[in-house]
């Protein structure tokens, strides 16, 4: 058996703190919660976040004014490379974007959240993963993390990183937008 790499493990040992450490936290709006796992040839992050803390409301856009707001979101978090700055040294490049959200019929299928179900009104949510390939991804010093400047709604990012050399949480409150990695 082959050996498996480190953001697959890293994924799995995020997914499971996420779980235990997230499961009693509300959905709160104005906070994000974003994973970071970075390995020597990929840097991969994981975004969570109400609607409302990316445009101002959490459901199907209403009106041509709603819609124009959701595709510019959708176009600044397709916007990766823009959105997250990692260090030059890690020499990273956007390999793969995925996003997931029910009420916006972003997902597997339209209409669909990740779980297959039909969207439904209520507290909506989107998910998203990044995924960055490097030459040298356990070079990197921090990540500049662009989420304030592109969400107005958004006041604070709750983090989860894994690096080679450790794990950690950390707290972005705007206007703060650097997270240095663990060395």
């Amino acid at each position: 058996m082959g050996r498996l790499p480190l953001a697959f493990l890293a994924a799995c040992a995020l997914g499971g703190a996420v779980a235990t450490a997230w499961a009693g936290k509300a959905h709160e709006h104005g906070v994000a919660r974003l994973d970071l796992a970075v390995e020597a040839g990929r840097l991969t992050l994981a975004l969570d976040a109400p609607l409302d803390s990316l445009l101002g409301f959490e459901r199907a856009p209403r009106t041509e004014a709603e819609r124009e707001r959701v595709a510019s979101m959708v176009a600044r978090l397709r916007d990766a490379g823009s959105l997250f700055r990692i260090d030059s040294a890690a020499g990273c490049t956007l390999a793969k974007v995925e996003l997931v959200s029910a009420p916006l019929g972003l997902g597997p299928a339209p209409g669909l959240g990740s779980t297959g179900a039909p969207a439904k009104e209520g507290h909506g949510d989107l998910e998203g993963h990044f995924e960055f390939s490097c030459k040298a991804g356990a070079r990197a010093g921090f990540v500049e993390v662009g989420l304030f400047e592109a969400f107005a709604p958004l006041r604070r990012v709750e983090l989860q990183v894994v690096t080679p050399k450790g794990q950690m949480k950390a707290t972005l409150v705007r206007p703060a937008s650097r997270v240095a990695l663990v060395r």
